[in-house]
C-alpha cells in the first residue's frame, strides 16, 4: 500500500537540515534512518579522501553514526533542533578519523615550502586539479599525503563543498586560518599532481 505521506530524504541544505533536526528532536529513532540515508555517502567519501583506505573509511563512517546517535540521544531536544547538522557530522567523522590515525605511521610525500599565496593563486580553481586527479584514480592518495592541517581543509572545502564558515566550525579554527590552509593545500596538491603526472597542472 502506498504511503499517502512519503518521507523525503533531506539533501543537506540549511532548510532541509533544520527540518531533519526538528524531526530528530521529536523522534530520534524514527528519523535517524533518514539522517543516515541523507549523509552516509557524503561522510564515507570524506572519510575515504581523508584516510585513503576504503575499509577504514567504512568503519570510520559507521563509528561516526554510532557516536552521532548516542550524542543525539543525550542532547536535550532544544539542542538537537539548534544543531548545525552538516558541520556537526563532519566534525564527528574527522574526530573519529584522527583518533584512528593516532599511532599509525603515515608516509607523507615531501610537500614542503612556505611561500605566500598570490591573488592569482587565490583565484585558482582547485576543482580542475581535483578533476584531473580523479581521472588518474590518485586523488585519495594525493590528498592523504597532504599534511593533516591542509588535507582536512581542502577536502571539506573543495571535495565536500562546505562553505568556509562551515569548515571553520568543523576544524574549530578562525575563517582566516581555514582560507590560508585551503589555499596552501591546493598549491601543494597541484605540485604533487604535477610531479605525479610529470606535466604542468593548470
Amino acid at each position: 500500500m502506498t504511503d499517502p505521506h512519503p518521507v523525503t530524504i533531506p539533501l543537506g541544505n540549511a532548510r532541509e537540515d533544520n527540518e531533519l533536526c526538528a524531526g530528530l528532536a521529536r523522534n530520534l529513532d524514527g528519523c535517524f534512518e533518514l539522517l543516515v540515508a541523507a549523509y552516509q555517502d557524503r561522510l564515507y567519501r570524506f572519510a575515504l579522501r581523508y584516510c585513503a583506505n576504503p575499509q577504514d573509511a567504512e568503519e570510520i563512517t559507521q563509528d561516526a553514526f554510532v557516536r552521532a546517535y548516542h550524542a543525539l540521544h543525550a542532547y536535550p531536544a532544544e539542542r538537537v533542533r539548534g544543531l548545525s547538522l552538516r558541520p556537526w557530522l563532519y566534525t564527528i567523522v574527522l574526530n573519529v578519523a584522527r583518533n584512528r590515525a593516532r599511532g599509525k605511521h603515515l608516509t607523507l610525500v615531501a610537500l614542503d615550502g612556505h611561500e605566500q599565496e598570490s591573488e592569482d593563486d587565490m583565484r585558482d580553481r582547485p576543482e580542475s586539479i581535483i578533476d584531473r586527479a580523479e581521472g588518474t584514480h590518485e586523488l585519495a592518495a594525493l590528498l592523504s599525503a597532504l599534511p593533516e592541517r591542509y588535507r582536512a581543509a581542502v577536502v571539506l572545502r573543495h571535495v565536500e563543498g562546505l562553505g568556509y564558515g562551515e569548515v571553520a566550525e568543523v576544524l574549530d579554527q578562525p575563517v582566516g586560518t581555514v582560507k590560508a590552509n585551503v589555499h596552501r593545500g591546493v598549491r601543494l596538491l597541484r605540485e604533487a599532481l604535477q610531479r605525479h603526472l610529470g606535466m604542468e597542472v593548470r
